[in-house]
C-alpha cells in the first residue's frame, strides 16, 4: 500500500509542475527602458494575449532593456 501512495503522490507533483511550467512559459515579456523606467515593449506567448504596454497583466516577465 505504500508504494501505491508514493506513486499516486509523485503522479500529482509531477502534474502540478507541468501546469506551473505551462504558465510560466506563456507569460508575456514586459520590456522596460534601463533609463526611464517605462514599458517599452511587451512580447506576447499565448494566442489569445494581446497586451500592450498601456493593458499590461498581472504576472509577466520584467525584462529590462536600454
Amino acid at each position: 500500500m505504500k508504494g501505491l501512495s508514493e506513486t499516486v503522490f509523485s503522479l500529482v507533483a509531477v502534474s502540478l509542475a507541468l501546469v506551473y511550467c505551462t504558465a510560466v512559459i506563456d507569460m508575456p515579456d514586459v520590456h522596460v527602458s534601463n533609463m526611464t523606467g517605462e514599458c517599452v515593449k511587451v512580447i506576447n506567448y499565448a494566442e489569445n494575449d494581446s497586451y500592450t504596454c498601456e493593458v499590461l497583466p498581472t504576472k509577466y516577465n520584467h525584462v529590462w532593456v536600454k
